[in-house]
């Protein structure tokens, strides 16, 4: 082999090794070919060929070191190096193409442990070699060395330019964060080759996680603060380098602020008047904690003021001197008296003088020792004995003890007795409490005219729904069991009841049935807030009249062969605590329907109200759904809805309508993304029906702007005998920590006059934003110079603290009041729907089918302003039908069927005439 290299080789080319030789030198081309850069400016003084000794001539070359991948910094040429035993020729290879030999440096030495020749070869590459290379590979380079049995290719090393730009692609952005609170800066360093490491600094200084476990530094270089401490404010810098330069964002200033929070109140102090009429006060402080780096003061007083009345001291005064007692042995007599009238009471004078006066007795009255009298026969007489008269006081003490003893037994008696009335009357009081909540296990007794049950239903009625035999509602009990499932057994002979959206003569049957169920322990026994009735495949409607609540069972929603017994009810807050956090709210009624669990082949649509404003930007809107544990849960986020999913919400100015597969108990839950989201708050004002009195209380209510919680006060109100004096008013109450502050002026001073020590009243933030507050209202208290006065003209003035206010001019007779809202017949069944059950079929197999011109269920969406839930129509299985079941809901009380008909007719679908099929027909 060696022979037919050296034939291949030019005459310089072509000599003995004879020991080191450092130099330049030309090579021969692998596959043994000359390639044609060697041939140019070959020398015979530096040969670049030799002979191995016959001792080596079966090794293949190997090599000891092999290039490495560079980077070119600015202008500075990178070195490669290939070193390789025992070699005759070792030359470079960029890019496919051989380096010229005179770029070669090499140099030769003796392996003194194996006597091998070691031949090592550098190259030198600049700049301009690599920014020749254009396209998507890069710049790389090889060595190949030779020896008499073969050649060796070293691996590719690649040289790229090294830089790192100046701009951070995403620089870390201040933040103002709560003590305690995670806190996530952002980065992404500036391109760069080679990839540039990124450290943390705050305030000049570098982070360290492993020496700092409250700081941690992700895989794509973001920083998280785990919990915010007051030692972690300050200027937090992200730095990145490479090789080539270090660059550095901008400062992004982390502040871990403290709001204030009130210290308990000391107690009241003492009453400023010693006498009569005062003041006394108490008094807190912003140290619970005190606010630091920016955080909130305390919203409210520090000090308090409070009427008090001192009762004035009263002196002593002396009661009459008693009588003078018998002239004594001393021959003195006394009298006394008592400090009784008045007795000194609440730091008054004792009474001054003697409470005990003698007197010297006269010679006459003095007792005189005389001799004892003698008998007739000259003796001295016995005294007479008193044993008698000792015994006759003993008995009458006897006599008078037993007689205290009996009056104080009959006391006893008697206050037992009235004690145990007491109780009794309470005891049957409390039972009027539970009357018609029987348990499951009591039947109620049979009505008398049970025959009347069997009845046709008058189809002349408007609240009648389909044809059917109706039966008691004691035949119901025991067959709406969640024991064996949440289905509801089918009625006995295919009979089916329906309610028409109340209950019957037993409400509370129905409710204490549900109620005895574990999952439903918790629904309101208010059965003027609870609707129910039973339903098969032909659907219906159930109404909470006056809050805004309904629920719609499509056509076919309920499978053919079943029969559902369904209630729709609203929740009180006060029974079910959402867990709210942070900026979170409340903005709907806590609403219950089902059963859960029964089976639906459609969504069913739940209408009810919202208080959020109408900008969506400023919310991030959640529907919560409680589980079987009692777990709220998320289970839908407006604008980020997927067709796939159970649930589809629709959210329209002032109503909100839930698509939904599943019953249960559902909450919209609002959170703030800034201080510009605002509640619809509703105010309303109510006062005495009567009043015959110079006082007049007005009473101002705070409220959510959805109807369940007006028609609740309303009801309260009418309870207390209160009457509506004005119409609502409507407020946005923004999210801006700020209290509610009211107040009435321009009052007529002639006529009337404010009792209120205070110039206005105030409402804490958070009693109004969580929405869990029932019956938030403060009461203005006036007073009328004349009981003739009835005519009052003022202005009530609403604010935020530190916002834009509200003034409502009111101008009313006291003796006069709006009348109240009465409520309405829920209704339920087909006929709740104003589409007939055929017409409706014939709408959906004609529009269900995609047509080329766009005449299908898209135009009839676009023509009812519903193109914004193409994608939900679109993953139903008949379009049409969801489109048409959203239309009911919304346009229950007002719907035209004749402009559906107009719509059909533009879309240009003769099907528009079948709304004039006669009612035999439907």
């Amino acid at each position: 082999m060696h022979s037919e290299l050296g034939s291949l080789l030019p005459e310089p080319y072509n000599t003995t090794w004879s020991g080191p030789v450092a130099g330049k030198a030309g090579f021969m081309a692998a596959g043994r070919s000359i390639s044609p850069l060697m041939l140019r400016g070959a020398g015979s003084e530096h040969a670049a060929t030799s002979t191995l000794p016959a001792a080596f001539t079966d090794l293949l070359p190997h090599f000891l070191v092999e290039p490495e991948d560079e980077y070119i910094v600015k202008n500075k040429p990178v070195t490669l190096t290939c070193r390789s035993t025992p070699a005759t020729q070792i030359y470079f290879k960029c890019n496919g193409e051989w380096v010229h030999q005179d770029d070669h440096l090499i140099e030769r030495t003796i392996d003194p442990a194996t006597a091998l020749p070691i031949m090592q070869v550098k190259i030198d590459i600049t700049r301009q070699q690599v920014e020749k290379v254009f396209g998507l590979d890069e710049y790389w380079c090889q060595c190949v060395a030779w020896s008499t049995t073969g050649t060796q290719k070293s691996q590719k090393a690649f040289i790229r330019i090294a830089y790192l730009r100046k701009n951070f692609e995403e620089e870390p952005q201040g933040k103002e964060v709560t003590l305690d609170q995670e806190v996530l800066l952002r980065c992404h360093p500036p391109e760069g080759v080679p990839p540039p490491e990124v450290e943390w600094q705050r305030n000049e200084d570098v982070l360290d996680p492993a020496s700092d476990p409250n700081f941690f530094v992700t895989a794509d270089h973001n920083l998280i603060i785990k919990q915010a401490r007051l030692a972690d404010t300050g200027n937090y810098t992200c730095a990145a380098k490479n090789i080539v330069a270090r660059r550095k964002s901008p400062s992004a200033t982390v502040v871990v602020y403290v709001n204030g929070g009130w210290s308990t109140w000391t107690t009241w102090s003492s009453c400023s008047a010693v006498c009569g009429r005062g003041w006394q006060k108490r008094s807190r402080s912003c140290t619970n904690p005190t606010p630091l780096n920016g955080g909130t003061s305390c919203e409210g007083q520090n000090v308090q003021k409070s009427a008090c009345v001192a009762t004035c001291p009263v002196d002593g005064g002396w009661s009459e001197w008693s009588k003078w007692s018998a002239c004594g042995a001393d021959c003195s007599m006394w009298r006394s008296r008592e400090c009784t009238q008045p007795a000194p009471s609440t730091g008054g004078k004792d009474c001054q003088g003697l409470d005990l006066q003698s007197l010297n007795c006269t010679s006459l009255e003095c007792p005189q020792s005389e001799s004892p009298p003698l008998s007739t026969h000259g003796a001295p007489l016995q005294p007479f004995s008193t044993d008698g008269a000792e015994d006759v006081a003993l008995y009458v003490g006897m006599v008078a003890v037993a007689l205290c003893l009996t009056l104080l037994l009959i006391v006893v008696v008697l206050v037992y007795r009235r004690r145990k009335e007491g109780l009794d009357a309470d005891v049957a009081d409390s039972s009027i409490l539970t009357t018609g909540f029987q348990p499951m296990g009591i039947k109620p007794t049979k009505p008398e005219n049970s025959h009347l049950l069997t009845i046709q239903p008058d189809l002349t009625s408007t609240s009648t729904s389909y044809q059917g035999t109706l039966r008691s509602r004691h035949d119901t009990v025991g067959k709406f069991s969640m024991a064996n499932g949440p289905l509801l057994d089918p009625l006995p002979n295919g009979s089916h009841t329906l309610h028409n959206g109340k209950l019957g003569a037993d409400p509370g049957e129905f409710v204490s049935r549900l109620t005895a169920q574990g999952y439903f322990k918790t629904l309101p026994r208010d059965v003027d807030n609870t609707s129910y009735g039973t339903f098969n495949f032909l659907g219906g409607r159930l109404t909470l009249p006056n809050t805004g609540i309904s629920l719609l069972i499509p056509p076919e929603a309920i499978p053919r062969g079943k029969i559902y017994e369904i209630y729709l009810t609203v929740q009180r807050k006060e029974d079910i605590r959402l867990p709210l956090a942070g900026c979170q709210t409340l903005l709907s009624p806590v609403v219950s329907c089902g059963p859960p669990g029964v089976v639906l082949t459609r969504p069913v649509i739940l209408s009810m109200d919202h208080c959020s404003d109408a900008c969506p930007e400023n919310w991030a809107v959640r529907l919560k759904k409680q589980n079987y544990e009692g777990t709220w849960e998320d289970v839908l986020l407006m604008g980020e809805e997927h067709p796939s999913d159970p649930y589809y919400c629709q959210l329209e100015a002032e109503t909100c309508r839930v698509f939904s597969e599943q019953m249960g108990r559902f909450a919209l839950v609002g959170e703030s993304l800034h201080m510009g989201a605002a509640k619809r708050l509703r105010l309303v004002l109510f006062s005495d029906a009567y009043c015959t009195t110079l006082e007049y209380n007005i009473r101002v209510y705070c409220m959510d702007d959805t109807q369940d919680v007006f028609k609740e006060v309303m009801q309260m109100e009418r309870q207390l005998g209160g009457r509506l004096i004005d119409e609502p008013h409507l407020l946005l109450f923004k999210d801006s920590y700020h209290n509610l502050r009211l107040s009435i002026h321009d009052m007529p001073q002639a006529h009337w006059r404010s009792k209120l020590l205070a110039g206005y009243q105030e409402i804490p933030f958070y009693h109004i934003w969580n929405g869990s507050q029932r019956y938030l209202h403060c009461t203005f208290t006036l007073e009328r110079l004349s009981l003739a006065t009835c005519q009052l003209s003022c202005q009530l003035c609403v604010w935020q603290v530190e916002g834009e206010g509200q003034s409502f001019g009111l101008d009313f007779n006291i003796a006069k009041f709006l009348l109240m809202d009465s409520s309405s017949t829920a209704l339920a069944g087909p006929s709740a729907f104003q589409i007939p059950y055929l017409i409706r079929q014939k709408i959906c197999s004609s529009l269900d089918t995609p047509c080329p011109n766009g005449a299908d269920w898209r135009m009839l969406a676009q023509r009812l302003k519903l193109d914004r839930h193409m994608s939900f129509f679109a993953s139903n299985v008949s379009p049409t039908s969801v489109i048409l079941d959203l239309w009911e809901a919304q346009h229950f009380h007002s719907g035209n069927i004749n402009q559906l008909a107009t719509v059909m007719a533009d879309i240009g679908k003769q099907e528009a005439m079948i709304f004039l099929v006669s009612d035999g027909e439907c």
